[in-house]
């Protein structure tokens, strides 16, 4: 019997796109011979859409593959947490047939998706799911939180500052003075709970930092600034529970020589500036050294299931920084997360199997637990 599988994604996010696009990977991917497709689309507004609903939304190509199975399904037939005739989640009703879920896969990034809450939706239901828990996905989406845990697991990290909306609003001036203390320029700003590059910015002086602030103020209440540094970007994939391992470290090789970052559109919009190198172009020992960091850096934040964790490698020093974790990494055709497991002798639709084995091992070491005393 195959194992039916959830697959949420969209979400009200400003990394929607990219949850369609790392959904359509996915579906692309995954063995079919094992597994009973069902999408479940979230829109931009936060509505939930019914599975054939959700098959709209998604290329022609899956639409014509997965029609016949879920194109049916009525209107409205997706029961939420709290209704009584259903467990959450767990059953879709397809012309009265009952038929529940055995595991989800939430292909959401960002807001509402990465942070904790749909896995908070998932664990009251007690619904296996691939990916963090709660306190993972929430301490790796909040870049505050995120860097205090990796402080405490001594992880080296760039100099940073961070604050809130309403203090850039009612002492613009204080902050910009904060920062051009312990920072300089240049600078970048970033939302503290965003993902994909959305909401960020570099800044070389006080004009265009106000400016960087501001947009990162449109995305979250939280901001955060990171000293500009002389950098090679490198990222190392990590999968596991309990005992996880990460893969061969990638590396995006920038061609565009006054582009200094990698922002939305350069990562997404295949404009030929960049390619993606696995394995990165450093020596064995660095490489050893990466890994070792990415695993640590996963079990600072308790990670579960998947995370991509982010290096800088200064290039005055040699110097070798921990950026970020990201818990819901981007599984599209551009992203780094399948092609370093490729890399790595691991193809995407083996890294799809093992992550599902991985949810169902987590829901049942939790169901250990007692719940009454």
């Amino acid at each position: 019997m195959k194992t039916r599988i959830g697959i949420i994604f969209g979400g009200r996010s400003g990394e929607h796109e990219i949850s369609i696009r790392s959904a359509k990977t996915v579906i692309e991917q995954i063995d079919k011979n094992k597994y009973e497709v069902v999408p479940i689309a979230i829109g931009k507004e936060g509505n939930w859409l019914n599975p054939s609903e959700s098959l709209r939304l998604l290329p022609a190509g899956i639409q014509e593959n997965l029609n016949e199975s879920v194109g049916n399904f009525p209107i409205n037939a997706i029961a939420l947490v709290g209704d009584t005739k259903y467990k959450g989640l767990t059953n879709l009703e397809n012309g009265g047939k009952f038929a529940p879920l055995d595991v989800v896969f939430p292909v959401l990034h960002g807001t509402f998706g990465e942070d904790g809450t749909i896995q908070g939706l998932l664990e009251m239901a007690d619904i296996p799911y691939v990916g963090c828990g709660v306190l993972g996905s929430a301490c790796g989406m909040d870049k505050v939180f995120m860097k205090s845990l990796f402080r405490d697991s001594e992880l080296p990290m760039c100099k940073y500052v961070w604050f809130l909306r309403y203090e850039w609003e009612r002492n613009t001036d204080a902050v910009i003075k904060q920062i051009e203390a312990k920072l300089g320029f240049p600078c970048f700003v970033k939302p503290a709970n965003l993902g994909s590059s959305v909401g960020v910015s570099k800044a070389m002086d006080e004009d265009s930092l106000r400016k960087a602030i501001d947009l990162a103020a449109e995305y979250d209440r939280k901001i955060v600034v990171e000293e500009g540094l002389d950098v090679r970007e490198i990222e190392c994939a990590v999968i596991g529970y309990e005992t996880p391992r990460a893969s061969l470290p990638g590396e995006y090789i920038i061609n565009d020589v006054g582009k200094k970052f990698l922002d939305y559109t350069e990562k997404y919009a295949g404009t030929g500036n960049n390619e993606f190198v696995v394995p990165a172009l450093i020596s064995e020992e660095l490489s050893a050294k990466i890994q070792q960091l990415a695993i640590t850096a996963f079990r600072a934040v308790d990670g579960s299931g998947l995370a991509r964790v982010d290096f800088f490698l200064r290039n005055d020093t040699g110097a070798l920084l921990v950026n970020e974790i990201n818990t819901l990494p981007g599984l599209t055709d551009a992203s780094g997360f399948p092609k370093m497991w490729a890399g790595t002798g691991l193809e995407f639709t083996q890294v799809i199997d093992e992550l599902v084995n991985l949810a169902l091992e987590r829901h049942a070491d939790k169901s250990r637990n007692k719940t009454n005393f």
